[in-house]
């Protein structure tokens, strides 16, 4: 999660990082200079990485310096950025206009890529409450109001019974809702977690209204 994290601050900060060695680059400094100034003013894990990539520019190459930049960048969009970079300067080509166009590309694809996570953590997060907790207090209500166990309502192996199948639902909920994020690994720390507090709510809530 903390590693994802990292590498979301790193791409949203792509385009504006682009944009700024545009900028320099059309001034007239080198790439390497604005690299050099950028490492500088860029803040968060991409200023930080950008840094430690360069410093080690005076016993490498430039070029090493990108690749080691791209590479423990661990995001696809920097190391594509840097390969079009490195080939740009290879051809001759106009590094601004190319630089220019990358920033506005990226920014666009990092609004939908957000954009797209924000709609689809709201809808897992319903799923996950509706099934965890929504679901299993419902029936916990229902249960203890019409079968409640101080009029005489026998009913221990029925409750074990829907807490377990609320566990596991709980579990096939949140799941799912990972699956659906692409964080399945990382997210799975946490189906203990629901699994239990699914069961517990089930039971607590029986016992409370029923008695």
């Amino acid at each position: 999660m903390l590693e994802r994290k990292r590498r979301r601050s790193i791409e949203n900060a792509l385009p504006g990082f682009l944009e700024a060695m545009s900028d320099g680059v059309g001034a007239g400094l080198g790439l390497q200079e604005v690299m050099m100034e950028q490492s500088r003013l860029q803040t968060g894990p991409l200023g930080s990485l950008l840094s430690e990539a360069l410093s080690t520019s005076q016993v490498t190459s430039f070029d090493e310096s990108l690749s080691a930049f791209a590479t423990s960048s661990r995001s696809a969009q920097v190391q594509r950025v840097t390969q079009l970079i490195q080939t740009a300067v290879e051809h001759n080509a106009p590094l601004q206009s190319i630089l220019f166009d990358l920033a506005h590309d990226y920014e666009r694809l990092n609004d939908l890529i957000n954009d797209r996570e924000k709609n689809l953590t709201g809808i897992a997060m319903t799923i996950v409450l509706f099934v965890s907790l929504g679901l299993p207090g419902v029936i916990a209500v229902i249960v203890g109001l019409f079968a409640p166990a101080s009029q005489g309502f026998q009913l221990s192996n029925f409750n074990n019974t829907f807490a377990a199948f609320f566990g596991v639902a709980s579990l096939i909920a949140v799941a799912t809702s990972a699956r659906m994020l692409g964080r399945f690994r990382e997210n799975a720390w946490f189906f203990p977690f629901w699994f239990a507090l699914s069961m517990m709510l089930y039971h607590g809530a029986v016992l409370m209204i029923g008695g």
